[in-house]
């Protein structure tokens, strides 16, 4: 990535400077199909015309542009030399005058990263699929730009494309017609977009299949709203394409947002595409979002996934007015969008769908990836200190979404839905299509709420760590409690860096503490934990008494931040923890259910639960779990107990009883209900046994057959993987099942199972496919980690822990950094957990003072979740004793 970079300074200076006025872009798709035969990347012809001004006439700047060549370089109609101005990452301007027309004219190539223009081939059919994503500063391998968030312009794309191909923009379509060049082709013309950032825009192009629909929309003063809705995929999706949910949610988060924000959907259109090989979840480009296609379901899934893809969708929605209409003006102020679009999505998709249990899901899986990363070494404020494109890449965190939601969700209690809301409305108004910083929306908060506003945000915003609360109880004789006080502290963390922020701050909390026993009141299950007190209160440093509790009946279970109100961890006292152990399956309130289950894993995560007793929990009452989202989560945290934090002399026998539960409740639920489909996968990530093997080989060949599971071609995947890692299927039997399924999909799944092997041979040929080569796409080399790391294989992983520490400077030098992240993260020898490993990193981190410092943050990540690991596995050793 030399040479790549671009600094806050570099980009505050121009921004002095420089005002934007308009970009017309022309791009020459037609290259994308057909043999490349010609030295060097594959590339397409790219001519940016940009029209702008500068606040000092004579001085100079730059414009980026990540290409192989330039053709072109005409400032104010003079002819620059492009070998001169230009380095491969940067246009050199010099002499401009006021108002300046530059043309360039460029070859770029497209990407196999995901970075840029990404070309996909079909293996399929054949067929070319193109699609652009640019988060945080790649519209520059596609246009020439000013590559920053608050240098803002309307954008006119005219795209070249094969004939036949549908090609979508941020703009709506002006006009379609003959290339009228040699190539044949059509142009398709786009209207001007509003004036917006340039990591936003977007180019869809290639065959893809195309569903529409319309809303509609009476405003206020009575005119009414039309906004056309695209859906698109590739074709051999289009039998697995359910458009019609997609619609629904999107129509239900319209109405949602409209009635919320008084301010219309202001990009015209509105296209979904679902695009192959995506990095990501999804990204907000106006008018023209883009998702991963796998949100596009070939098999059966539970509804968690259902809902996971409606709240990605009201996600993106939510940036069209946070994010879209109103831009961070650098990377510090990321969470003004995406930690709004991160609460958004669950404000709407409990407010406007059918998934109304959302905030379940919130507090149990979105929470949770906040926790780890307020604990990392790495962590950070909300509102972050973001020196350059590299660390704004690095920050999109669970900082950044779930803890950022999680304080504002805190925040509408503190300062209350309709003074949020308002303010909202009001900060829309005042910078549509502009750019903010943090006291922007502080300022209209202020405003509304009548709060202060700036002390909340210094206590939330801008100070790093997570605060643990735990109760403390004392009773009288007749078993009244006589004082139940809150205790704070910062939770435990691992700091081995200078530059790490520092721990300790204890805030503000609005939370309700509720008490729960098992007398349950008339109506209610017999023998089910029930709540019968509750008081919510302000806690506020080290200590705080809940008066309103006092005299109440001693309770079996104290639940504090019950209702999930504030963001922290739970803790329990020693009664209440004794209660979980026996009769956690019994708490009849499905949120302080996962409330409590997330809370037993934070524990075992911090070394104060051994993994033996957690996944005891798992083993006892995860059967009985109704919330099908909360099952595959706890699901998910009993795999990393097992295979990271369970003592090394006693993974054995635990997998053995985890297996052993799994395949008892993969029997005992419903048939054909979502809990049978997830014990069926989750079983297939146990089995270690021979007869659990067969099992697996028995579904998958049909000879074997569990009631009402059916194996589809998704499932086959799962198991296939589960028997290819232990040895149980050989490069033939992937082969055959390739052959069932020849598609993008079924690659993805076959390069997977062929790199889980335990063979020496195919460990290395997958290290070289990785490290030595850059022959894989993005999904190739995301499928190829994940079959090469697998925990029952540490002896033949061993031999590249070493390896790993003396090739990661050069893979973070040589590849892009989407790549290089990868890499660096899915390839860290964690699975080896042992203190060996963790003395190597020590030293690697220690004799690299000096290496790129996001590089330093992914081993350092690493190296804590190691290091955290260790500690629960010494903590699980201790309780065998």
């Amino acid at each position: 990535m030399p040479g790549e970079n671009l600094t806050r300074d570099e980009a505050r200076e121009r921004a002095k400077l420089l005002a934007v006025d308009a970009y017309e872009v022309a791009l020459d798709l037609r290259s994308a199909v057909g043999e490349h035969t010609g030295p060097g990347p594959r590339t397409f012809r790219s001519t940016t015309t940009v029209r702008f001004r500068c606040a000092q006439p004579g001085a100079g700047s730059f414009i980026d542009l990540l290409a192989p060549s330039v053709t072109e370089v005409r400032l104010n109609g003079r002819e620059l030399d492009p070998g001169a101005v230009f380095d491969g990452t940067r246009i050199a301007l010099d002499g401009l005058a006021a108002e300046n027309e530059l043309v360039v004219d460029a070859q770029c190539a497209y990407s196999r990263t995901g970075e840029g223009l990404h070309r996909f081939v079909d293996p399929e059919d054949g067929e070319v699929y193109l699609y652009t994503q640019y988060e945080p500063a790649d519209a520059r391998r596609v246009f020439a730009n000013f590559e920053q968030p608050d240098l803002k312009a309307p954008f006119t794309f005219s795209v070249t494309a094969p004939d036949g191909w549908t090609v979508l923009s941020n703009g709506t379509v002006a006009g379609v017609g003959p290339a009228g060049s040699e190539g044949g082709g059509a142009i398709t013309r786009f209207t001007p977009t509003q004036p917006i950032s340039t990591y936003i825009t977007a180019v869809v192009a290639g065959p893809y299949h195309y569903e529409s629909d319309r809303y509609s929309r009476t405003l206020p003063d009575g005119s009414v709203l039309e906004i056309p809705l695209g859906a698109l995929c590739r074709k051999g999706l289009a039998k697995h394409f359910d458009a019609d949910d997609i619609f629904t949610v999107t129509k239900q988060g319209l109405d949602f947002f409209h009635d919320h924000f008084d301010y219309p959907y202001p990009f015209g259109k509105y296209d979904q595409a679902f695009v192959p090989e995506y990095n990501l979840g999804a990204m907000e480009n106006p008018g023209c979002v883009t998702f991963r296609e796998e949100f596009i379901f070939r098999g059966k899934v539970t509804q968690a996934s259902y809902e996971g893809r409606a709240n990605v969708i009201l996600h993106e929605m939510a940036h069209m007015w946070f994010g879209d209409l109103v831009t961070m003006e650098w990377w510090d102020d990321l969470w003004l969008k995406e930690s709004f679009a991160d609460f958004m999505g669950t404000f709407s998709l409990v407010g406007a769908t059918r998934f109304t249990d959302g905030w379940i899901t919130f507090a149990n899986r979105r929470k949770s990836w906040a926790y780890r990363a307020d604990q990392l070494p790495s962590t950070h404020p909300v509102t972050a200190d973001i020196r350059d494109l590299e660390d704004a890449k690095l920050n999109f965190d669970g900082i950044t979404y779930a803890k950022g939601a999680s304080v504002l969700k805190q925040l509408v209690a503190y300062a209350g839905q309709d003074a949020f809301l308002e303010g909202a409305r009001r900060y829309f108004k005042r910078h549509a299509y502009g750019n903010t910083r943090l006291a922007d929306l502080l300022s209209v908060l202020t405003e509304t709420s009548g709060r202060d506003m700036a002390a909340w945000s210094r206590a939330w915003l801008e100070t790093a760590g997570v605060n643990a609360l735990t109760p403390q109880a004392t009773y009288d004789a007749a078993g009244h409690i006589t004082e139940l006080a809150v205790v704070q502290e910062a939770a435990e963390s691992t700091v081995c860096d200078d530059a790490a922020p520092p721990r300790g701050t204890l805030r503000p909390h609005r939370i309700a503490v509720g008490l729960y026993r098992k007398d349950a009141p008339a109506g209610e299950a017999a023998g089910a934990l029930v709540r019968y007190a509750r008081a919510e209160v302000d806690i506020d440093g080290p200590r705080t008494v809940v008066t309103e509790l006092t005299g109440a009946g001693r309770p079996d279970l104290i639940l504090v931040n019950d209702d999930d109100l504030t963001y922290c961890k739970i803790r329990f006292d020693e009664d209440s923890l004794d209660t979980l152990r026996e009769h956690l399956g019994e708490l009849a309130d499905p949120l302080a259910r996962a409330l409590c289950w997330s809370a037993l894993w934070n524990m075992t995560r911090d070394a104060l639960m051994p993994a033996r007793d957690y996944l005891g929990l798992v083993e006892r009452f995860a059967g009985a779990e109704t919330d099908i989202g909360v099952l595959q989560m706890i699901q998910t945290w009993a795999l990393s107990a097992l295979h990271h934090y369970t003592a090394p002399d006693s993974r054995e026998e635990a997998g053995g009883r985890i297996a052993e539960a799994a395949l008892r409740e993969l029997r005992l639920a419903a048939p054909g209900s979502g809990h049978q489909l997830a014990w069926a996968r989750f079983f297939a990530q146990v089995a270690d046994a021979d007869a659990e093997l067969r099992l697996l080989r028995g579904l998958l060949d049909s000879t074997a057959r569990i009631d009402g599971l059916d194996v589809d071609q998704e499932l086959r995947w799962t198991f296939l993987a589960s028997l290819a890692a232990h040895g149980a299927a050989d490069e033939a039997l992937i082969a055959a099942e390739l052959a069932r399924d020849d598609t993008a999909s079924g690659k993805r799944h076959q390069v997977r199972c062929l790199a889980a092997r335990p063979s020496a041979a195919v460990k290395a040929e997958a290290w070289e496919a990785l490290v030595e080569s850059d022959r894989l796409s993005n999904a190739l080399v995301e499928a190829t980690i994940s079959g090469f790391d697998q925990p029952g294989q540490r002896e033949l992983l061993a031999p590249y822990a070493p390896r790993y520490f003396e090739v990661i400077e050069r893979i973070w030098q040589e590849r892009s950094i989407e790549i290089g992240m990868a890499i660096v993260r899915g390839l860290f020898p964690g699975t080896q957990g042992d203190a060996t490993t963790l003395e190597a990193t020590d030293a690697w981190l220690a004799g690299r003072p000096d290496a790129a410092p996001a590089l330093r943050r992914l081993v350092l990540e690493s190296r804590d979740d190691l290091a955290r690991a260790l500690r629960g596995q010494e903590c699980d050793a201790r309780a065998a004793v």
